[in-house]
């Protein structure tokens, strides 16, 4: 097991971000350069984020009932603090809806995972989910860091590979599993032949060459990079162009432009895929893969990790 609290120092260095052979988002690959820093080794555990709660108090945004305010002509009796819980579709289902298998539960939080009834008991050194972009953001000034940009955590997450995963071309080299996906029929059957149904203790499985455990699998990662499209880099006289310590877009331009104007929030991207990545859907437990996340959303399956100069 990792010792918690672990922090990975990484030298400034050049690498390939994105990817042109998976999904449309992640293109165009291109060179990006980032300056030395450090990033936490695992993600930010249960026990972790009790210590910061205990130490300030600090309530969650799943743990807080939305304002009225915020939600004219809706019924009080729905506005009340809740999570977004996978649960399992009893049969087949359209993998087009998500709503098939995620379920809006009042009273789950990150102490309560799977909303009231269950607890954080043998959880502790768990990734900590149902947890706001804000939530995240608090533990990290509260430790004296901040949370990666999106290309601090790939260059990281790829330890120098080029290749779809950390390791290789493979996801189960040898049959060997060295991350925590779903295996067999998304979201019906999970086999579990890696082990876990939900999250798993941070360092159950090896580490990348850079020292990172769970760079891939468990949980997705918040970075604090606002969503944008990759655009390729300008050409010079000397070659492509190389990014330095790009931060991602802007707020105003970070939204999803499907919701109707009143409803928008600003979205950051997340990294690493989670548990419920599976060969038949989400193939993104890769370090090139790359989703927007609303701000305000808190689910199952979303912790974060952090960096410090």
């Amino acid at each position: 097991m990792v010792e918690i609290g672990t922090i990975v120092q990484l030298p400034g260095g050049e690498f390939t971000m994105g990817s042109d052979r998976h999904y449309p988002e992640e293109a165009p690959a291109h060179r990006v350069r980032v300056d030395a820093f450090g990033i936490d080794a695992h993600p930010v555990t249960n026990r972790q984020y009790a210590a910061f709660v205990a130490a300030t108090g600090y309530v969650t945004l799943a743990e807080t009932a939305p304002d009225p305010g915020d939600y004219p002509g809706a019924d009080p009796a729905l506005l009340v603090p809740a999570s977004a819980v996978f649960v399992a579709p009893a049969g087949p289902v359209s993998l087009a809806d998500a709503y098939r298998w995620w379920i809006s539960v009042a009273g789950a939080d990150w102490r309560h995972p799977q909303g009231p009834g269950s607890d954080l008991s043998g959880l502790d050194d768990h990734p900590v989910v149902h947890v706001a972009y804000a939530d995240a953001e608090a533990y990290a000034a509260w430790a004296g860091k901040a949370l990666p940009t999106e290309a601090q955590w790939e260059y990281a997450a790829r330890a120098g590979s080029c290749s779809s995963y950390a390791w290789g071309e493979e996801l189960t080299p040898g049959g060997r599993h060295l991350a925590n996906v779903w295996q067999g029929d998304f979201p019906v059957a999970n086999s579990q032949d890696d082990g876990y149904y939900y999250t798993s203790p941070v360092g159950s499985f090896p580490p990348n060459d850079f020292g990172l455990y769970d760079a891939i699998g468990n949980v997705w990662e918040w970075t604090s990079s606002w969503w944008s499209s990759f655009k390729a880099p300008a050409a010079s006289c000397c070659g492509p162009a190389v990014r330095v310590n790009p931060s991602g877009g802007r707020e105003a331009l970070s939204v999803d432009p499907e919701v109707p104007m009143a409803a928008r929030i600003g979205r950051r991207v997340m990294k690493g895929g989670s548990y419920l990545c599976a060969p038949n859907y989400c193939r993104r437990y890769r370090p090139a893969a790359r989703l927007p996340q609303a701000i305000d959303t808190t689910t199952g399956h979303l912790g974060f990790r952090c960096v410090s100069p």
